[in-house]
Protein backbone atom coordinates (compact mmCIF):
# COMPACT_ATOMS: atom_id res chain seq x y z
CA UNK A 1 0.00 0.00 0.00
CA UNK A 2 1.61 3.55 -1.43
CA UNK A 3 1.03 6.64 0.16
CA UNK A 4 1.07 10.57 -0.80
CA UNK A 5 1.01 13.42 1.22
CA UNK A 6 -0.26 17.00 0.82
CA UNK A 7 -1.70 19.80 2.72
CA UNK A 8 -5.18 18.86 2.53
CA UNK A 9 -7.51 16.41 1.18
CA UNK A 10 -11.19 17.13 -0.05
CA UNK A 11 -13.43 14.78 -0.15
CA UNK A 12 -15.34 15.09 -3.27
CA UNK A 13 -15.44 15.75 -6.37
CA UNK A 14 -18.26 17.56 -7.08
CA UNK A 15 -18.67 21.71 -7.52
CA UNK A 16 -18.34 22.23 -3.62
CA UNK A 17 -15.30 19.96 -3.50
CA UNK A 18 -13.78 21.87 -6.62
CA UNK A 19 -14.08 24.82 -5.24
CA UNK A 20 -12.20 24.28 -2.51
CA UNK A 21 -9.26 22.53 -4.38
CA UNK A 22 -9.25 25.91 -6.45
CA UNK A 23 -9.45 27.91 -3.86
CA UNK A 24 -7.20 26.30 -1.10
CA UNK A 25 -4.20 25.97 -3.78
CA UNK A 26 -4.87 29.71 -4.86
CA UNK A 27 -3.65 30.27 -1.03
CA UNK A 28 -0.87 28.30 -1.75
CA UNK A 29 -1.64 24.83 -0.21
CA UNK A 30 -0.82 21.76 -1.86
CA UNK A 31 -4.26 19.81 -2.40
CA UNK A 32 -5.54 15.93 -3.38
CA UNK A 33 -9.31 15.65 -4.20
CA UNK A 34 -10.24 11.97 -3.62
CA UNK A 35 -13.86 10.93 -4.75
CA UNK A 36 -15.41 7.27 -5.07
CA UNK A 37 -16.81 7.99 -8.50
CA UNK A 38 -15.94 10.09 -11.38
CA UNK A 39 -15.50 13.83 -11.54
CA UNK A 40 -19.25 15.90 -10.96
CA UNK A 41 -20.30 11.81 -10.69
CA UNK A 42 -23.17 12.34 -7.98
CA UNK A 43 -25.07 15.86 -6.98
CA UNK A 44 -23.38 18.28 -9.70
CA UNK A 45 -23.78 16.09 -12.60
CA UNK A 46 -27.40 15.65 -12.08
CA UNK A 47 -27.96 19.82 -11.25
CA UNK A 48 -29.07 22.19 -13.62
CA UNK A 49 -26.55 24.75 -12.83
CA UNK A 50 -28.85 27.21 -11.53
CA UNK A 51 -26.70 30.23 -9.78
CA UNK A 52 -29.53 32.11 -8.05
CA UNK A 53 -30.12 34.67 -5.70
CA UNK A 54 -33.73 35.26 -6.36
CA UNK A 55 -34.90 32.18 -4.78
CA UNK A 56 -33.54 33.01 -1.12
CA UNK A 57 -34.93 35.50 1.34
CA UNK A 58 -32.77 37.75 3.26
CA UNK A 59 -30.39 35.87 5.70
CA UNK A 60 -27.33 33.98 5.79
CA UNK A 61 -27.59 31.57 2.56
CA UNK A 62 -29.19 34.77 0.40
CA UNK A 63 -25.26 36.43 1.60
CA UNK A 64 -23.50 33.03 0.77
CA UNK A 65 -25.52 33.38 -2.79
CA UNK A 66 -24.51 37.24 -3.20
CA UNK A 67 -20.85 36.12 -2.57
CA UNK A 68 -20.82 33.43 -4.61
CA UNK A 69 -22.49 35.59 -7.32
CA UNK A 70 -19.30 38.09 -7.23
CA UNK A 71 -17.21 35.10 -7.87
CA UNK A 72 -18.89 33.06 -10.37
CA UNK A 73 -18.77 36.26 -12.36
CA UNK A 74 -14.91 36.58 -11.62
CA UNK A 75 -14.52 32.88 -12.39
CA UNK A 76 -15.94 33.30 -15.74
CA UNK A 77 -13.13 35.64 -16.65
CA UNK A 78 -10.60 32.85 -15.84
CA UNK A 79 -12.14 29.71 -16.94
CA UNK A 80 -12.76 28.36 -20.54
CA UNK A 81 -16.28 28.84 -21.98
CA UNK A 82 -16.82 25.73 -21.67
CA UNK A 83 -18.47 25.92 -18.67
CA UNK A 84 -21.43 27.86 -20.43
CA UNK A 85 -21.38 30.54 -17.94
CA UNK A 86 -24.73 32.86 -18.60
CA UNK A 87 -25.38 35.72 -16.68
CA UNK A 88 -29.28 35.10 -18.17
CA UNK A 89 -31.52 36.13 -15.30
CA UNK A 90 -34.61 34.61 -14.00
CA UNK A 91 -37.37 35.49 -13.59
CA UNK A 92 -40.21 34.40 -11.24
CA UNK A 93 -43.80 34.57 -12.67
CA UNK A 94 -46.81 34.70 -10.49
CA UNK A 95 -50.60 33.03 -11.71
CA UNK A 96 -52.77 36.02 -10.67
CA UNK A 97 -52.86 39.11 -8.36
CA UNK A 98 -52.71 37.90 -4.50
CA UNK A 99 -49.30 35.78 -5.93
CA UNK A 100 -48.14 39.04 -7.11
CA UNK A 101 -48.71 40.55 -3.87
CA UNK A 102 -46.96 37.71 -2.14
CA UNK A 103 -43.61 37.98 -4.85
CA UNK A 104 -43.76 42.32 -4.48
CA UNK A 105 -43.24 41.81 -0.64
CA UNK A 106 -40.55 38.78 -1.09
CA UNK A 107 -38.80 40.91 -3.53
CA UNK A 108 -39.19 44.19 -1.26
CA UNK A 109 -37.41 41.97 1.78
CA UNK A 110 -34.66 40.69 -0.97
CA UNK A 111 -34.09 44.38 -1.90
CA UNK A 112 -33.15 45.73 1.57
CA UNK A 113 -30.27 42.19 1.25
CA UNK A 114 -29.05 44.25 -2.15
CA UNK A 115 -30.86 41.89 -4.48
CA UNK A 116 -31.77 43.91 -7.31
CA UNK A 117 -35.54 42.82 -8.84
CA UNK A 118 -37.53 44.51 -11.54
CA UNK A 119 -41.71 43.97 -11.38
CA UNK A 120 -43.02 42.73 -14.60
CA UNK A 121 -46.62 43.99 -14.89
CA UNK A 122 -48.93 41.16 -16.92
CA UNK A 123 -48.99 43.24 -19.65
CA UNK A 124 -45.51 42.70 -20.18
CA UNK A 125 -44.12 39.46 -19.51
CA UNK A 126 -44.37 38.60 -23.28
CA UNK A 127 -41.59 41.06 -23.82
CA UNK A 128 -39.09 39.00 -21.43
CA UNK A 129 -40.25 35.66 -22.31
CA UNK A 130 -42.60 36.02 -25.63
CA UNK A 131 -43.74 32.46 -25.28
CA UNK A 132 -44.85 32.34 -22.03
CA UNK A 133 -48.44 31.46 -21.68
CA UNK A 134 -51.21 34.44 -21.76
CA UNK A 135 -53.19 35.18 -18.61
CA UNK A 136 -50.61 35.12 -15.81
CA UNK A 137 -50.54 37.98 -13.11
CA UNK A 138 -47.24 39.43 -13.56
CA UNK A 139 -43.58 38.86 -12.39
CA UNK A 140 -40.09 39.50 -11.22
CA UNK A 141 -36.97 39.94 -12.98
CA UNK A 142 -33.24 39.37 -11.40
CA UNK A 143 -30.63 40.11 -13.53
CA UNK A 144 -28.17 38.93 -10.98
CA UNK A 145 -29.44 35.44 -11.95
CA UNK A 146 -27.20 33.10 -13.88
CA UNK A 147 -26.46 29.69 -15.06
CA UNK A 148 -23.37 27.64 -15.74
CA UNK A 149 -23.05 23.78 -16.98
CA UNK A 150 -22.30 22.05 -13.56
CA UNK A 151 -20.70 19.32 -14.50
CA UNK A 152 -17.90 21.21 -16.85
CA UNK A 153 -17.95 24.15 -14.77
CA UNK A 154 -16.45 21.31 -11.85
CA UNK A 155 -14.18 19.78 -14.34
CA UNK A 156 -12.72 23.38 -14.74
CA UNK A 157 -11.90 24.20 -11.66
CA UNK A 158 -10.37 20.67 -10.49
CA UNK A 159 -8.28 21.81 -13.77
CA UNK A 160 -7.46 25.34 -12.95
CA UNK A 161 -6.39 24.27 -9.21
CA UNK A 162 -3.92 21.61 -10.42
CA UNK A 163 -4.78 19.41 -7.22
CA UNK A 164 -4.14 15.62 -7.42
CA UNK A 165 -7.65 14.07 -8.77
CA UNK A 166 -8.11 9.97 -7.67
CA UNK A 167 -11.59 9.60 -8.85
CA UNK A 168 -12.52 6.06 -8.16
CA UNK A 169 -11.74 5.45 -4.56
CA UNK A 170 -13.86 5.24 -2.12
CA UNK A 171 -12.52 6.28 1.36
CA UNK A 172 -13.01 4.20 3.88
CA UNK A 173 -11.48 5.48 7.26
CA UNK A 174 -10.55 9.36 8.20
CA UNK A 175 -7.19 8.68 10.30
CA UNK A 176 -6.47 10.10 13.29
CA UNK A 177 -3.18 10.23 15.61
CA UNK A 178 -3.36 9.63 19.19
CA UNK A 179 -4.70 13.16 19.84
CA UNK A 180 -7.45 13.06 17.98
CA UNK A 181 -6.34 15.39 15.19
CA UNK A 182 -6.94 14.23 11.76
CA UNK A 183 -3.66 12.63 9.62
CA UNK A 184 -4.99 11.44 6.78
CA UNK A 185 -7.49 8.83 4.97
CA UNK A 186 -7.91 5.38 3.97
CA UNK A 187 -8.89 4.41 0.28
CA UNK A 188 -9.27 0.90 -0.90
CA UNK A 189 -6.14 1.54 -2.79
CA UNK A 190 -3.81 3.57 -0.73
CA UNK A 191 -3.32 5.99 2.01
CA UNK A 192 -3.33 9.62 1.91
CA UNK A 193 -1.76 11.79 4.34
CA UNK A 194 -2.37 15.62 5.50
CA UNK A 195 -2.94 17.62 8.46
CA UNK A 196 -6.84 19.19 6.89
CA UNK A 197 -9.35 16.87 5.48
CA UNK A 198 -12.17 18.81 4.02
CA UNK A 199 -15.80 16.42 3.70
CA UNK A 200 -17.19 17.97 0.53
CA UNK A 201 -19.09 14.71 -0.10
CA UNK A 202 -22.43 16.00 -0.54
CA UNK A 203 -25.23 13.40 -0.02
CA UNK A 204 -22.33 10.82 1.54
CA UNK A 205 -21.32 13.99 3.89
CA UNK A 206 -23.05 12.17 6.88
CA UNK A 207 -20.90 9.05 5.84
CA UNK A 208 -17.90 10.92 5.53
CA UNK A 209 -18.52 12.83 8.65
CA UNK A 210 -19.53 9.31 10.59
CA UNK A 211 -15.78 7.80 9.42
CA UNK A 212 -14.24 10.66 11.25
CA UNK A 213 -16.17 9.83 14.72
CA UNK A 214 -18.57 13.20 13.82
CA UNK A 215 -21.66 13.89 13.04
CA UNK A 216 -23.76 15.16 10.25
CA UNK A 217 -27.58 14.67 9.76
CA UNK A 218 -27.32 14.83 5.77
CA UNK A 219 -29.77 13.37 4.06
CA UNK A 220 -30.60 12.80 0.33
CA UNK A 221 -33.81 14.83 -1.29
CA UNK A 222 -34.55 13.43 -5.12
CA UNK A 223 -35.00 15.40 -7.92
CA UNK A 224 -35.76 15.14 -10.94
CA UNK A 225 -35.01 17.19 -14.44
CA UNK A 226 -36.19 16.42 -18.11
CA UNK A 227 -34.31 17.45 -21.13
CA UNK A 228 -35.94 18.46 -24.30
CA UNK A 229 -34.49 18.11 -27.98
CA UNK A 230 -32.38 20.67 -28.89
CA UNK A 231 -34.45 24.20 -29.64
CA UNK A 232 -34.17 27.35 -30.87
CA UNK A 233 -34.01 29.83 -28.16
CA UNK A 234 -37.65 29.46 -26.88
CA UNK A 235 -36.99 30.19 -23.21
CA UNK A 236 -34.82 33.44 -22.56
CA UNK A 237 -33.79 33.55 -18.85
CA UNK A 238 -34.54 30.90 -16.12
CA UNK A 239 -38.37 31.04 -15.42
CA UNK A 240 -40.20 29.32 -12.31
CA UNK A 241 -43.52 29.55 -10.90
CA UNK A 242 -43.80 31.41 -7.96
CA UNK A 243 -44.60 28.19 -5.50
CA UNK A 244 -41.02 27.24 -6.21
CA UNK A 245 -39.49 29.49 -3.42
CA UNK A 246 -41.76 27.79 -0.72
CA UNK A 247 -40.78 24.14 -2.13
CA UNK A 248 -37.29 25.15 -1.47
CA UNK A 249 -38.15 25.96 1.81
CA UNK A 250 -40.18 23.24 2.65
CA UNK A 251 -38.74 20.54 4.79
CA UNK A 252 -41.29 17.97 3.82
CA UNK A 253 -40.53 14.54 2.84
CA UNK A 254 -43.03 14.49 0.53
CA UNK A 255 -43.33 14.75 -2.95
CA UNK A 256 -43.32 18.66 -4.18
CA UNK A 257 -43.41 19.50 -8.23
CA UNK A 258 -43.16 23.09 -9.09
CA UNK A 259 -42.31 24.98 -12.47
CA UNK A 260 -38.80 25.53 -13.18
CA UNK A 261 -38.23 26.16 -16.90
CA UNK A 262 -34.80 27.23 -18.81
CA UNK A 263 -33.29 27.03 -22.10
CA UNK A 264 -29.22 26.02 -22.37
CA UNK A 265 -26.80 27.62 -24.86
CA UNK A 266 -26.68 24.02 -26.59
CA UNK A 267 -30.40 23.69 -27.51
CA UNK A 268 -32.22 21.57 -24.91
CA UNK A 269 -34.43 23.20 -22.38
CA UNK A 270 -34.28 22.43 -19.11
CA UNK A 271 -37.44 21.15 -17.05
CA UNK A 272 -37.61 20.99 -12.85
CA UNK A 273 -38.23 21.03 -10.44
CA UNK A 274 -39.08 17.65 -7.94
CA UNK A 275 -38.36 17.57 -4.44
CA UNK A 276 -38.76 14.30 -2.86
CA UNK A 277 -37.13 12.18 0.84
CA UNK A 278 -36.96 8.84 -0.63
CA UNK A 279 -33.45 7.59 0.01
CA UNK A 280 -31.19 6.46 -3.03
CA UNK A 281 -34.10 5.27 -4.76
CA UNK A 282 -33.39 5.81 -8.38
CA UNK A 283 -36.47 4.65 -9.75
CA UNK A 284 -37.92 6.32 -12.38
CA UNK A 285 -41.25 8.31 -11.25
CA UNK A 286 -43.49 8.32 -13.84
CA UNK A 287 -46.19 10.23 -11.60
CA UNK A 288 -43.11 12.99 -11.52
CA UNK A 289 -42.26 13.20 -15.19
CA UNK A 290 -45.93 13.87 -15.67
CA UNK A 291 -46.36 16.21 -13.01
CA UNK A 292 -43.03 18.27 -14.49
CA UNK A 293 -44.33 18.15 -18.36
CA UNK A 294 -47.95 19.52 -17.23
CA UNK A 295 -46.65 22.31 -15.47
CA UNK A 296 -43.83 23.41 -17.53
CA UNK A 297 -46.41 23.57 -20.86
CA UNK A 298 -48.68 25.46 -18.75
CA UNK A 299 -46.32 28.17 -18.61
CA UNK A 300 -44.86 27.31 -22.04
CA UNK A 301 -47.76 26.10 -24.05
CA UNK A 302 -44.89 25.75 -27.17
CA UNK A 303 -43.38 22.89 -25.34
CA UNK A 304 -46.71 20.77 -25.62
CA UNK A 305 -45.12 19.88 -28.96
CA UNK A 306 -41.59 19.27 -28.19
CA UNK A 307 -40.30 15.75 -27.39
CA UNK A 308 -38.79 15.06 -24.09
CA UNK A 309 -35.33 13.32 -25.07
CA UNK A 310 -34.29 12.20 -21.71
CA UNK A 311 -34.96 12.65 -17.76
CA UNK A 312 -32.47 12.19 -15.25
CA UNK A 313 -32.05 11.51 -11.37
CA UNK A 314 -29.99 13.46 -8.72
CA UNK A 315 -29.78 14.04 -4.86
CA UNK A 316 -29.72 17.02 -2.88
CA UNK A 317 -27.76 16.82 0.34
CA UNK A 318 -30.35 17.84 2.48
CA UNK A 319 -29.94 19.44 5.96
CA UNK A 320 -32.80 20.00 8.46
CA UNK A 321 -32.32 23.86 8.86
CA UNK A 322 -31.91 24.41 4.90
CA UNK A 323 -28.53 25.69 5.67
CA UNK A 324 -24.85 24.01 4.17
CA UNK A 325 -22.42 22.86 7.29
CA UNK A 326 -19.28 25.35 6.76
CA UNK A 327 -16.41 25.08 8.88
CA UNK A 328 -14.24 23.28 11.22
CA UNK A 329 -15.84 19.99 12.60
CA UNK A 330 -16.52 21.13 16.71
CA UNK A 331 -15.12 17.35 17.58
CA UNK A 332 -12.60 16.03 15.17
CA UNK A 333 -9.33 18.72 14.80
CA UNK A 334 -8.23 19.00 11.00
CA UNK A 335 -11.74 18.01 10.06
CA UNK A 336 -13.77 20.58 7.81
CA UNK A 337 -17.09 19.90 6.14
CA UNK A 338 -18.46 21.75 3.16
CA UNK A 339 -21.60 19.71 2.10
CA UNK A 340 -25.26 19.99 3.00
CA UNK A 341 -26.09 22.95 0.26
CA UNK A 342 -29.40 20.99 -0.95
CA UNK A 343 -30.20 21.97 -4.38
CA UNK A 344 -27.99 25.48 -4.10
CA UNK A 345 -24.50 23.68 -3.96
CA UNK A 346 -23.70 24.63 -7.50
CA UNK A 347 -24.48 28.37 -6.65
CA UNK A 348 -22.84 28.24 -3.63
CA UNK A 349 -19.58 26.60 -4.33
CA UNK A 350 -17.49 29.65 -4.88
CA UNK A 351 -18.34 31.38 -1.61
CA UNK A 352 -18.14 27.92 0.48
CA UNK A 353 -14.46 27.20 -0.87
CA UNK A 354 -13.21 30.48 -0.52
CA UNK A 355 -14.65 30.34 2.98
CA UNK A 356 -12.84 26.94 3.60
CA UNK A 357 -9.37 28.32 2.09
CA UNK A 358 -9.69 31.37 4.57
CA UNK A 359 -10.02 28.85 7.09
CA UNK A 360 -7.07 26.43 6.28
CA UNK A 361 -4.73 29.17 6.14
CA UNK A 362 -6.20 31.52 9.08
CA UNK A 363 -7.48 34.40 6.34
CA UNK A 364 -10.19 36.66 7.70
CA UNK A 365 -13.67 34.80 6.71
CA UNK A 366 -15.56 36.51 3.97
CA UNK A 367 -18.60 36.62 5.86
CA UNK A 368 -20.20 35.69 8.91
CA UNK A 369 -19.81 32.29 8.51
CA UNK A 370 -21.53 31.62 12.70
CA UNK A 371 -24.98 30.05 10.84
CA UNK A 372 -23.13 27.56 8.82
CA UNK A 373 -20.82 26.08 11.50
CA UNK A 374 -21.24 22.35 11.49
CA UNK A 375 -21.36 22.53 15.69
CA UNK A 376 -25.08 23.39 15.67
CA UNK A 377 -25.82 19.49 14.51
CA UNK A 378 -23.66 18.35 17.90
CA UNK A 379 -25.83 15.53 19.42
CA UNK A 380 -26.22 16.28 22.66
CA UNK A 381 -24.09 14.81 25.63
Amino acid sequence: MSNSSSDVIVVGAGVVGAACAYYAARSGLSVTVVDRGPVAGGTTGAGEGNLLVSDKEPGPELELARLSTRLWRELAQDLPARIEYEAKGGLVVASDDSGMAALRKFAAAQAGAGVTAEEIPAERLHEAEPHLAPGLGGGFLYPQDAQVQPALAAAHLLRASGARVRTGEEVTAVLTGADGRVRGVRTAVTELRAPFVVNAAGTWGGEVARLAGAHLPVLPRRGFVLVTEPLPRVVRHKVYAADYVADVASGSAALQTSAVVEGTPAGPVLIGASRERVGFDRSLSVEVLRRLAAQATALFPVLAGVRALRTYAGFRPYLPDHLPAIGPDPRVPGLLHACGHEGAGIGLAPATGLAVARQLTGGEPPLDLGPFHPGRFAPAA
